[in-house]
């Protein structure tokens, strides 16, 4: 079956999996493994019988669907090549989507054309607590279905390697981890350059983490904060550290859908404190004027149907802007309590990109909001389309944002996944079950923005 040049929907992805079981009854299989909240079956794809398990996670974020067709070309390539499962006594369990509820509700976008004014005005993300890979009270009281169903799958597997497939919006190329996986730094640069992907060397997410390598960064404990911090920096559980009782390495994948070069330039910028003082400014301005504009339209938006679950991620973001543009503001931030890392031109453009990137997913969530409310509130859609439209151009224009076709996005994470996995069993991580010294097996994992 060649593979889709879009990005597959719910049903797409459920049906290709079951025809490639048919063709191959023997090596592969497919179980559903829980029901959403809307009570869609959430279906795991199984290659190989191998006494190994790797996991593969498609879909945890809604907005980030080249999860989906990564897993089925790497469902075709472990087929395709036993020293992938018998050669390595493997078996690899792709769990199709983790979120198949929010995915349905990007299809307004999800199979193109894709522009960045088509995917932000049809965005949609949950709110930070109805986002299934967090565990903000504890694995114990996951509340969503699909939460407690990866938990199930993580405590039956005991997988030797978890991979988390996200994608960024706008941006680059870069891993997380749990532990070190040594070479996989420079079989990852490698892909993005034969791929013509920009690896992110200062990923807004990891903006104080450990850097492992190039566009590879290790994910640190649990910093318990507010919920603020919980969105944006480390405050929260996660499934990512869930099974690290079991001795897994995970590996958060990131692909981007619009490259920024960027992202890649490791000089010194000439003047740091400019940047970061202009993206401050910027981002304060942006959302100063969403927040006069949703002040005016939240009482007439109550009665939109499903208004809640839209209004959860616009309050979410607007909680943390605030406190975002204090914390990179030269002349605001309290630099002694948490200070920043050296900062490239990487990094600065990352942080230029993701100002814009809260700003513009507020404007699309409150446009779709308002185009269902009537005409009362609609008369605030043309401000809201010139915003998004302006916001939009400075991606495209002011950063150089250019379109990656999906094939080239899902062929990039599988080479990434393929490596990660070589490496994971040529370098088992020093933490076995009793866990790692410094660490400790259960510590929980930073919040993850992308």
């Amino acid at each position: 079956m060649p593979p889709l040049p879009r990005y597959p929907t719910v049903d797409e992805l459920q049906a290709r999996a079951a025809a490639l079981v048919a063709r191959h009854p023997r090596d592969a299989r497919l179980r559903q493994v829980g029901t959403s909240r809307a009570g869609t079956p959430m279906w795991l794809l199984s290659v190989g019988r191998g006494s190994r398990h790797a996991l593969v996670v498609a879909g945890p974020h809604a907005n980030e669907p080249v999860g989906g067709a990564t897993v089925l070309r790497l469902a075709e390539r472990t087929l395709a090549d036993p020293r992938l499962t018998e050669g390595a006594d493997a078996t690899w369990n792709l769990l199709l989507c983790l979120d198949p509820d929010g995915l349905r509700r990007n299809e307004g976008w999800l199979t193109g054309p894709y522009t960045l004014g088509r995917y932000f005005r049809n965005f949609f993300r949950p709110g930070f607590l109805e986002q299934p890979e967090w565990l903000p009270d504890g694995a114990a009281a996951a509340a969503l279905p699909e939460t407690r169903a990866l938990l199930a799958l993580q405590d039956e597997l005991k997988p030797f390697l978890q991979c988390s497939l996200h994608g960024v919006d706008v941006g680059g190329a870069f891993v997380e981890l749990t532990h070190d996986l040594p070479g996989l730094d420079r079989r990852m640069a490698h892909t993005a350059a034969r791929l013509g992907i920009p690896l992110e060397l200062g990923a807004y997410d990891a903006l104080y983490w450990p850097v492992l390598g190039p566009a590879v960064y290790r994910i640190p404990p649990l910093r318990r904060g507010d919920l603020a911090a919980a969105i944006t920096e480390a405050a929260v559980e996660s499934t990512w550290l869930h099974p690290y009782r079991h001795g897994t390495v995970t590996a958060v994948v990131e692909a981007p859908m619009w490259g920024v070069a960027a992202v890649a330039d490791g000089s010194a910028p000439d003047d740091p404190d400019g940047v970061l003082r202009a993206v401050s400014r910027t981002l304060r301005q942006d959302i100063g004027l969403l927040r006069c504009l949703l002040a005016g339209l939240r009482p007439r938006l109550a009665a939109v149907p499903d208004a809640a679950r839209l209004l959860a991620p616009i309050d979410d973001y607007l909680l943390v802007c605030p406190g975002l543009a204090d914390a990179w503001d030269p002349g605001t931030a309290d630099r002694s309590a948490r200070p920043l890392p050296p900062l490239t031109t990487a990094h600065l453009s990352a942080l230029r990109i993701a100002g814009r990137r809260l700003a513009l997913r507020t404007a699309g969530l409150l446009h779709q909001l308002v185009t269902r409310a009537g005409p009362g509130p609609a008369g605030a859609l043309p401000e809201l389309d010139r915003l998004i439209d302006a916001w939009c151009a400075d991606y495209s224009d002011g950063c150089g944002a250019r379109w990656i076709p999906v094939a080239r996005q899902s062929e990039y994470q599988t080479r990434v996944i393929l490596a990660a996995f070589a490496q994971a069993v040529r370098h088992p991580p020093a933490c076995s079950r009793s866990g790692e010294p410094g660490w400790g097996c259960g510590a929980a994992v930073p919040m993850h923005r992308e």
